[in-house]
Parts: C-alpha cells; structure tokens; sequence
C-alpha cells in the first residue's frame, strides 16, 4: 500500500482558509523571483559582455540562445510533465508516488542531459553557421556554447529538482537558493571574463564558466538543504533506490511531456528563423535581438510563472478531487495575469531607454532595440493569459491539442508574418510576427478550452 503524506499540512494550494488568488499570489511572489533571479545571471552576462568587452561579445552570446534553447527543449518538457504528476501524487497525500515520480524523472533528465549536451558540444560551430551567425563572431560564439552545453547535466538535475518542489507547492525553496547563486554569478563572472584576483582572463568563455559555477553551486547548496531538512524529496538512499526506469512512469512523464517538449521545440525553431531573419541585418542588428530578450525575459516570466502556478495549482486539486476549484483557479490566474503585466508593461515602456542602455552603449544599436521593443512590449499580456489556458489544461495531462494550437499559432502566424514584413518594411517586420502570433495563440486556445476541455472529465493520472 502506498505510504501518505502526513496529512495536517495542507497544501497552499488547497486551502480554503484564503481566496484562491491570495494563494496564487502567496506562491506566484516567490516564483516570479526565482525566475527573474534566474535571468538575472544572463542578464548580467549580457552586461559585462556589452561594457566590459564591446557589442561583438553581446552578439556572440546572443547568437547561441536559440540552439541551445532548441537541444533543451525536451529536457523542459520532461520537467513539465513530471511537475504535473506530482502535482496530482502531492494532493493525493501519496508519499510513495512522490518519490517514484521523483526517482524515474531523475534518471531520465540525466541520460538525456548526457546526450543533448555531448551532441550540442559537438556540434555547435557548423550549428551556428547554419543559422548565419556573422562570421565576425562565429568562433567566439562557438567557444562560449560548448562549455554551455557541457554543463546541461548539471544545470538540468538542478532545473528537475526546482519543478519537483514547485510542484509540491514549496516555491520558497528555490527562491532562497537561486539568491545564493545569483549573487555568486555576479560576482564571479567579471572576474573571469577580466582575469581579476589572479583568476585567467577567459573573456566571453568567462561569462559560461560563471554560469556553470552558479548552477554547481545552486544544486549543491539544494541537495545540502533538503538532506538536512528531512525532506521527502531529499537527494538520500530512498531516492538514489529509486532511480530507475520505470516504463508506466517513463511512457506517462513522455505522453505528457514530449507534445510540451515538440511545443518548445516549435518554439525554439521559430526563434531561429527569426534571428536567421535578423542576422542579415548585420551584427548590430543581432546585438540589438540580444538586448531585447533580455528586457522582454522580465516581461515575459511573470506571465509564464502565473502559466505554471495554473498548471501546478489545477494539478494538486484534480489529484484531491477538488474540481470545483479549477474555475476560481482560472479566473484568479487571468486577473493576476493582466494587473502584474500591465503594471510591468507600462513601466517598461516609460524606461525602455534606460532599459536597453544596460546592455549597449553603442547609440545605432541602442536607437533599433528600442525601436523592436516598443513594437512587441504590449503583446505579452495576451500571451500570459493563453499560458494560463493551457497551464490549467496541462494539469489534467491534456497536451496535445493545446501543443497544436501553440504550433499554429507560431508556424502559421508568427514566422510567416515576420518573414513577410521583413521583406516589405524591413528589421521592424520581424518584431510584428510576436503580437501576431499570441493574439492568435489566445484566440486558439480560449475556443479549445471553452468549446472541448470544459466538457472533459477529469482523473489522476497516477
């Protein structure tokens, strides 16, 4: 018989001692913070890169992230679907599935992290020119992805373990260990790239081994404390027992994982069509790309962390039974949604200037980005409101038709709108194929999630 969760500690996610958008904001604070502390380490590559070394560096970096972003994707989509079960084990009260779920997704992260990253490292540099990185950085870019997808084992069991405690509902935990590795990062990085304190001056190699030290340091001090907490998911003989393959597990983790993984996949190709667009604009213009993710990251990870709090909050009341909340939990997450974006937009749009100065000094880059984000900055307030639709439909394991929609959405909407408009008005078009694509990302998924997963009933997966 399965062991039980004790059960006097109710998750944050099932009370009914507050309104369910006081809980959603309880555990949306810290992973919101999680998520911006974890750019933060990329954010101020970025700005070492930019200052310390010059816009070819920034370009260099900048010309990476789809590729690695594309050789990843399945390892999210894994997390995604481990998160949801869970989810639904932890509002069960079902310890041992905890630890079951747990243990399979660990061994999976692992072997794929292995293959991903070893492939990635390999074959990064023909990858790059593939994607027409201008060959002016095309060596510096090379140098820099290898020791990045060298470390994806380590950056992916520290990724697996931070969606386990969320989906428990424990978004506190992370929180606390990304501010050490934050802080580490930031401090280490100018070091490296620089050769301070007798350290060897790396250069752009120094701002991927600051990000290595970070995520090394953050798993480690993640494992110290839960041994030391006593807590279930702890790094401990039980887990190392039951690190194994199971295949139910492994197929039900895939079903639900591989459509979120081929979404992000779809997502990735999108934004490597979209910088292949961009490079034939010439370094300045990917410079400009770079500097612009970088502030729309801070826009977009409210948005995606209310998607995930809808996903584990739905979750844990489909394992509980408690389906009468998955309607307040939709409606709290949209409110959420449009008051914590819209307040972020509009701020983003008074300093965007200042914003995108972070990252460059060099004023024609500075003038395109600001430029590019001014067209898309709006645009992510509908996105987070389809995220919210399809996190609430996620956390009952319904992934394929949503994954769809996602994927028309992009391929048939975005790509196709900034290729078209970049050959009509130029650079600008590329950045109309975002607002594009989530207005009509939104429309897909409201129709699918009023018309057919409504009407669906609804169980534990496991």
């Amino acid at each position: 018989m399965s062991a039980r969760l004790p059960a006097p500690r109710q998750s944050i996610a099932l009370s009914d001692t507050r309104p369910v958008w006081t809980s959603l904001l309880i555990f949306l604070v810290p992973l919101m913070l999680s998520n911006i502390l974890q750019s933060l380490g990329a954010t101020a590559n970025s700005i070492y890169l930019g200052r310390l070394i010059g816009v070819h560096a920034l370009a260099a970096v900048s010309a990476i992230f789809p590729i690695v972003f594309f050789l990843i994707a399945f390892l999210i989509g894994i997390g995604s679907g481990s998160t949801v079960l869970i989810g639904q084990a932890y509002g069960a009260r079902d310890h041992a599935k905890v630890k079951e779920i747990a243990g399979t997704t660990i061994a999976l992260t692992l072997l794929l992290g292995v293959i991903v990253g070893t492939l990635g490292g390999w074959f990064c540099e023909p990858l790059l020119a593939a994607v027409g990185t201008p060959r002016d950085i095309l060596s510096t870019s090379a140098s820099y992805s290898r020791i990045t997808f060298y470390s994806i084992p380590i950056l992916f069991v520290y990724l697996i373990y931070t969606t386990f405690l969320r989906g428990t509902g424990d978004s506190r935990t992370p929180f606390y260990t990304l501010i050490a590795s934050t802080a580490l990062i930031m401090l280490v990085t100018p070091a490296l790239i620089l050769g301070w304190l007798g350290l060897p001056r790396l250069g752009v190699n120094g701002a991927a081994v600051g990000n290595v030290a970070g995520s090394a340091a953050a798993l480690i001090g993640l494992l110290v404390y839960l041994r030391a907490s006593g807590n279930p998911l702890a790094f401990d003989r039980e887990m190392l027992a039951n690190m194994r393959l199971r295949l139910p597990l492994v197929r039900t983790i895939v079903r639900i994982g591989v459509p979120t993984g081929i979404n992000l996949v779809m997502v990735s190709l999108s934004e490597i069509a979209v910088i292949t667009f961009v490079n034939h604009f010439g370094s300045r213009a990917t410079a400009a790309y770079g500097a612009v993710n970088q502030v729309v990251s801070y826009v977009q990870f409210p948005a995606v962390s209310i998607g995930i709090a809808a996903s584990i909050f739905g979750a844990q009341a489909i394992g509980a039974q408690r389906l009468e909340r998955l309607p307040r939990i939709v409606r709290s997450a949209v409110s959420l949604n449009y008051a914590i974006e819209g307040v972020l937009i509009g701020t983003c749009y008074l300093l965007s200037r200042p914003l995108i100065a972070l990252f460059v000094t060099d004023v024609p880059t500075l003038d395109i980005a600001e430029r590019l984000l001014h067209i898309t900055l709006w645009s992510y307030v509908i996105f987070g409101n389809a995220r919210v639709l399809s996190g609430i439909m996620l956390s009952s394991g319904t992934v394929v038709w949503p994954t769809l929609l996602s994927v028309l959405s992009i391929w048939g909407v975005e790509v196709p709108v900034a290729y078209l408009l970049s050959r009509r008005i130029g650079l600008d078009g590329v950045w109309y194929g975002y607002p594009a694509a989530f207005v009509a990302g939104l429309i897909f998924q409201t129709a699918y999630y009023q018309l057919f997963w409504k009407r669906r009933p609804l169980r534990r997966l496991v």
